[in-house]
This record gives structure tokens, C-alpha cells and sequence, in this order.
């Protein structure tokens, strides 16, 4: 598949699904990066769906990367996990410079789009509390760190990452900064063997002594409070996530369906049917209030607040949708061939993602009773 401008980001997944999903099994099985299904990405032009189109990419917006993320977690989870943490590296930048006209996120955003360069998260490794440790040194800082949940780390060209530094006085920073992945002082451990999501490639990256000029520091921010870009990120980065889970516990649903449609009618199995499709309903509608809070474009502590609730409603009710697509199936929802049981596994990932279910209940509480928020997390 070769790059097709005139084609929307969803109908290039769409066309993209049938060959991703015939992979998604051996992937796996095997444990193995989806590498083949990222080079199909590439050549799509997918890499720069969200870079504006005036700085050389495709311009899609938030609700229109949502929408491919999911139908590609229709062929295969992994892949659109993976790729949701390029997306929203990307899509972040590009809401900063369409709405907060922050200028200097564009030699970023031209490179994705003119080399398709790959972005990496380190996801919850990297949250409000910060990872790593920067040592102030002559000209920039010298830093050692441990990056888990590294997805797609092989194939990305920057990781898009922290560390904390900690001053005479005891005060804890957190320095942003790209890492080039290419550095002989950065290096992947194969770490990655888990119940589900196995194609990521969610492997740690370790930092040892790398240089990061002061030049190259993005932001300096407060250790363990919210900074103004952190509800920029959490706004406009956790649709895009769930999303992949919502197309996941959608495309259980559809095995479940086609699986109980070859067994006798029974009350039983019609009432797990509408149960199911009531959680997965549950879901969707939950996602499109994710949405809903991106498109008002005014991230905030209550932006925050309202994307975090949708967050843990998406990952409920999927969750249980697929609970009820395996109790539809049967005994043939066991099996590996039939695909449901994968799909079981990969949407448990719902849970893992900040705000967990704790913060995010303890957050909305306080927003609720009028109580400080900027330290929960």
C-alpha cells in the first residue's frame, strides 16, 4: 500500500485491516514487534496523519486519528497501541501549534512528516512524578534512567521523555527532552513478556550517561504537580489510547456474535448478547464524550478531570464487553483460533494507563468538593 492523499486517515486503516489482522496471531504468539505492519504505516503516510497539513502532513485532528486507531485495533491491537503512542507524540505538538500558536514545535512536526520519523512514549513511566535522574553538568545535563512501557522502541527515532533533577536545595525538576534513539549511550532491553498487547514492543529503553544540551530541554517543570502541559497531554492524548480499546472489546463483540449465531437459540445466550452490546454501547458513548471534551480546545484541570471519568468508563465497559463476548461464545472462545481470547487479554491493558482507577476517583472527588487537585496523579 502506497501513499493515497486523497484518501481520509480511517479509510487508509480500513484498507491497511485485512493484512494487519492476517499477522496478528503470529505476532502473538511469537512475541515479536509488529515491524512488517509499521512499514505498511509508513507507506501509507499514516506516520504524519496528524501533522498539519501546512507543515507537510495529513491535518487530521484528534477525532479523526481516534477513528483510526480504532479500526485498526479491529485487525490487531498491538499495532494501534503502539501507534497510538506515535499518534498522540504527534497530534500533542500539533494542537499546540494550531491553538496556543507555540512556534516551536514545528522543526519537530516537518521532520515526522518529511522523513516519517517514528515518535516514542514511555508512557506512565513518565507521568506527573517524572522517571530518571538528571545531573546538572557543563552545557546541559548528563542522564540516567529507565524507561518501561517503551512501545514500538525499535522502530522509533526519538523517545519523547524526562528525568528529574534535584537542586543544592532539594527542589525536584523534571526536564523534557527528545532522546535520539540512535545514541550510543541509549540502548532497548528485551524486557517485553506479558499476558497481552505482545506485539508493542513495550520494551525498557535504558538511558546511561547521555548528554542532553541545555538547547535541547524543552521544559523544566515541578516534580509531582501539574503543569499547564500536562493537561494539554492528558486532553488530547487519552481519546486516542482508548480508542484502541474500544475497537478492541468492538471487534470482540462481532467474534462473539458470529460464534454464538453457530450454536442453538437460547434465552441464556440472548440476554449475554444484549448485555454485552448494553457494556459496549456504554463504552462508545463514553469515548465520544472523550471526544467531545478535546473539540471544546481548553485543556485544564477540568478538561483533565472530564477526559480521566471517560477514560475509566471506556475501560470498564470494554473490559466487560469482552468479559460477555467470551461468556457468549462458549467453550470456542478458548480457543487461540478463534481470535476472542486475544482480544480478552489485549483490552486488559485498559487498566493500566494513568489516571488509574484510585487517582482518577480520588481526582474527580476533589474536583467535585472544591479540594486541590494538583498533586493527585
Amino acid at each position: 500500500m502506497t501513499d493515497t492523499p486523497g484518501r481520509s486517515v480511517a479509510e487508509i486503516a480500513a484498507s491497511l485491516a485485512p493484512a494487519i489482522a492476517d499477522r496478528a496471531a503470529t505476532t502473538d504468539e511469537s512475541d515479536c514487534f509488529v515491524t512488517e505492519n509499521y512499514a505498511m504505516l509508513k507507506e501509507s503516510g499514516l506516520i504524519e496523519a496528524a501533522v498539519p497539513v501546512e507543515l507537510g502532513g495529513r491535518g487530521a485532528e484528534v477525532a479523526e486519528l481516534a477513528d483510526m486507531l480504532r479500526i485498526l485495533a479491529h485487525a490487531c491491537g498491538s499495532t494501534a497501541l503502539a501507534f497510538s503512542m506515535h499518534t498522540h507524540q504527534v497530534a500533542i505538538p500539533a494542537w499546540r501549534w494550531r491553538h496556543q500558536k507555540v512556534a516551536a514545535v514545528e522543526p519537530l512536526l516537518k521532520r515526522v512528516a518529511a522523513e516519517r520519523l517514528i515518535l516514542l512514549s514511555s508512557g506512565g513511566s513518565d507521568w506527573i512524578g517524572g522517571s530518571g535522574k538528571a545531573e546538572k553538568v557543563e552545557g546541559g545535563y548528563r542522564v540516567n534512567a529507565r524507561k518501561v512501557f517503551t512501545s514500538g522502541a525499535e522502530a522509533g527515532a526519538i523517545l519523547m521523555t524526562g528525568a528529574v533533577h534535584e537542586a543544592a536545595d532539594g527542589t525536584r525538576s523534571v526536564i523534557h527532552f527528545g532522546a535520539p534513539m540512535k545514541s550510543p549511550e541509549v540502548r532497548i532491553e528485551n524486557t517485553w513478556r506479558t499476558l497481552g498487547m505482545r506485539g508493542t514492543g513495550s520494551n525498557d529503553v535504558v538511558f546511561e550517561n547521555l548528554f542532553i544540551p541545555d538547547a535541547n530541554v524543552a521544559l523544566s517543570r515541578k516534580a509531582g504537580e501539574w503543569h499547564p502541559l500536562f493537561q494539554v497531554i492528558a486532553t488530547v492524548a487519552f481519546p486516542l489510547i482508548y480508542a484502541v480499546y474500544l475497537g478492541i472489546a468492538e471487534n470482540a463483540r462481532d467474534i462473539a456474535i458470529d460464534l454464538a449465531k453457530k450454536k442453538p437459540a437460547s434465552d441464556h445466550a440472548t440476554s449475554l448478547a444484549g448485555r454485552m452490546d448494553t457494556s459496549l454501547r456504554a463504552a462508545q458513548l463514553a469515548h465520544r464524550w472523550m471526544l467531545d471534551i478535546v473539540a471544546r480546545n481548553a485543556p485544564s484541570a477540568e478538561s483533565v478531570n472530564e477526559v480521566m471519568i471517560g477514560r475509566s468508563l471506556v475501560a470498564r465497559h470494554a473490559i466487560e464487553a469482552t468479559e460477555l463476548a467470551m461468556e457468549l461464545a462458549g467453550g470456542a472462545g478458548f480457543y487461540r483460533a478463534n481470535g476472542l481470547e486475544r482480544r480478552f487479554r489485549d483490552v486488559q491493558g485498559a487498566r493500566f494507563h494513568p489516571l488509574q482507577q484510585g487517582p482518577q476517583a480520588r481526582y474527580t472527588g476533589a474536583m467535585a468538593l472544591g479540594q486541590p487537585v494538583a498533586e493527585i496523579f
